[in-house]
């Protein structure tokens, strides 16, 4: 138990100067990952990934269950579309924030994410399975940033012709999320 609570310790003040989102600076985004950043807000990368994730997880369990097939118009994605939405953008995210922290300089392309979600089977999940691959993700990729050094956070690559650092798109998988989260609130709820 002590051993742990001063790892726990070092792994903080490690990334206590490296992982806020008010560190970045501005050759580590550009273009669309903005708007994504700006949504997660000021906040440690580290510690944003674990509580964003328990935020929404408790404000999808208070969503009635008559909602998480509703569309609040034609052609309009479902609650479970876009959980799952989530979950897809995610896995792409880290995806590339591991090709880019591991100096891989290959420029990687946009995905159509209408594309994504007419192949999948979202609607015919439960919630608490979407979810639980939702927690599942997450857990990887905390465990993912916090694996990586500072010189490794700080790696760029170019991704949907934008650059972006490791640590930026840390934030922008944050961000993303919240921005659904809004949309939920917003037109479904």
């Amino acid at each position: 138990m002590r051993v742990e609570i001063q790892l726990n310790y070092i792994l903080k003040s490690v990334y206590k100067n490296i992982m806020n989102s008010d560190q970045l600076s501005e050759n580590e985004y550009a273009g669309g990952f903005t708007t994504y950043i700006q949504e997660a807000g000021n906040v440690n990368l580290i510690e944003e990934l674990e509580i964003s994730l328990h935020d929404f997880i408790r404000f999808v369990q208070n969503i009635p269950m008559d909602k998480f097939d509703y569309r609040y118009a034609e052609g309009k994605w479902t609650i479970k579309d876009i959980i799952q939405h989530i979950i897809d953008c995610e896995r792409i995210f880290a995806y590339r924030a591991l090709r880019f922290s591991r100096g891989d300089k290959t420029p990687l392309a946009s995905f159509e994410e209408n594309d994504y979600a007419e192949n999948t089977n979202a609607n015919g999940r439960s919630i608490q399975d979407l979810l639980t691959e939702l927690s599942a993700v997450r857990h990887s990729n905390l465990l993912f940033y916090k694996s990586l050094s500072e010189e490794q956070l700080k790696r760029i690559g170019t991704a949907s012709n934008n650059p972006i650092s490791v640590r930026a798109m840390g934030f922008v998988i944050i961000g993303h999320q919240k921005h659904h989260q809004k949309v939920f609130a917003e037109r479904y709820l």
